[in-house]
């Protein structure tokens, strides 16, 4: 895939997500904080998060309903074939980002197996991180 030049709203919309240290972000609290930019519309947001998930520069978190800027090292619009973990804090709501080579491998032969091709795999794993646990 060629590299496209990210638009403002896009650019406005990773910014904000990258700004959130690891924290997940609705599409509507991404909305409040850019209204100060310009951002009026909850479709601004829709759009420049649809196009940046195509790039796999955010990613959804299906079962937050929300979105967090990629921290892995793939490039824009690579498919690495590695299957995404997250591990999601129950207790602050932080998220971290794993790439797993070897879950991705076992993905595709379990795919293999039923003839079915994947687009993308990814694992939400929610609990307690070691900051919360300690505190």
């Amino acid at each position: 895939m060629a590299k496209t030049k990210i638009g403002r709203n896009e650019n406005l919309v990773l910014e904000a997500l990258r700004d959130a240290s690891g924290a997940p972000r609705t599409a509507y609290q991404l909305l409040e904080t850019l209204r100060p930019e310009g951002l009026k519309a909850p479709l601004q947001v829709y759009r420049a998060l649809k196009s940046l998930s195509e790039r796999h520069l955010v990613h959804r978190l299906e079962s937050l309903n929300a979105y967090l800027a990629c921290s892995c090292t793939h490039g824009e619009g690579e498919e690495d074939g590695h299957a995404l973990v997250f591990a999601i804090c129950d207790g602050c709501g932080t998220v971290r980002e794993f790439a797993d080579p070897a879950l991705g491998e076992r993905v595709k032969a379990l795919a293999a197996e039923t003839a079915f091709t994947p687009r993308f795999a990814a694992t939400e794993i929610h609990g307690t991180c070691a900051d919360c646990r300690a505190g």
